[in-house]
């Protein structure tokens, strides 16, 4: 499925979040290359692709987490 064209006021937040995400997880895409790397093809599956899994599903909130503080909310009072 193709994506909508993005509006051009958007593209500056789109740049901003994700450098924001590259910088956030940089250490864990680290991680993940060394692992792959230094894994044979025979051990790639099983215990080791929980690992790898788990490295993506960090990834994957450090961006939502990036997103989320770059949100401003109207109210300065708790809910």
């Amino acid at each position: 499925m193709p994506t909508a064209p993005v509006p051009p006021e958007k593209q500056a937040e789109i740049a901003g979040l994700e450098q924001a995400i590259r910088e956030a997880v940089d250490a864990e895409i680290s991680e993940l290359a060394a692992n792959l790397a230094i894994t044979d093809d025979a051990h790639l599956f099983g215990a080791n692709e929980f690992k790898i899994r788990a490295l993506a599903h960090k990834i994957a909130a450090k961006a939502i987490e990036q997103h989320l503080t770059r949100k401003k909310t109207d109210t300065t009072e708790p809910a």
